[in-house]
């Protein structure tokens, strides 16, 4: 499918408030992608497909990996709404027709992180925390100057706010994002 049949497509599946979090994500990936010579068209595919399957309630979402054979750990289980992600790269590839591998991993690490993130993963997980419409995290407007400086820097000052506000809130911690604040953590110690 072309970009804009996916947007017309998208615009009707997700309710009004995840569509303009998905075009800004999708416009902020396009513009850490020119800023970290990065391919612009992928930052615009996995931006838009990033959230694709958010709106899915989370009872379904565990059952659909059941259905697709997709792994389920321990903390999605209990925290459901963080199937999203692989998920929607699932549906990025089997609904949308995405067959980019490096789209589809973007989408899929989007929420957790990982150890050794490529660019577009970064940009990807950077421009969800960082485009117009949010407003709430802790720091945003440095972050958002960090995101066109440095990339790794920018990962590791966002992991480490969302690990201190999930500990204050006492949610759950996905461990996978501990292992990746660690990797970019000590990436950016040395």
């Amino acid at each position: 499918m072309k970009r804009r049949e996916i947007e017309k497509q998208l615009k009707k599946e997700l309710d009004k408030e995840r569509f303009c979090h998905t075009l800004g994500v999708m416009y902020t990936a396009a513009a850490l992608a020119m800023a970290h010579g990065a391919d612009m068209e992928q930052a615009l595919y996995a931006g838009l497909l990033h959230d694709c399957a958010k709106c899915i309630p989370n009872e379904e979402k565990i059952a659909l990996c059941k259905k697709y054979q997709i792994p389920v750990s321990a903390v999605e289980e209990k925290s459901p709404f963080l199937l999203h992600a692989k998920l929607g790269a699932y549906y990025a590839k089997n609904t949308y027709g995405i067959e980019d591998e490096e789209i589809l991993h973007a989408i899929k690490v989007h929420t957790t992180g990982e150890p050794g993130m490529n660019t577009l993963d970064k940009i990807i997980y950077i421009a969800d925390y960082i485009e117009p419409n949010r407003d709430k995290a802790p720091n945003l407007e440095a972050i958002r100057t960090l995101a066109f400086q440095n990339l790794d820097e920018t990962m590791d000052k966002i992991l480490s706010d969302t690990l201190n506000y999930l500990q204050e809130k006492g949610g759950e911690i996905d461990p996978l994002t501990v292992e990746t604040y660690a990797y970019f953590h000590n990436k950016n110690t040395f």
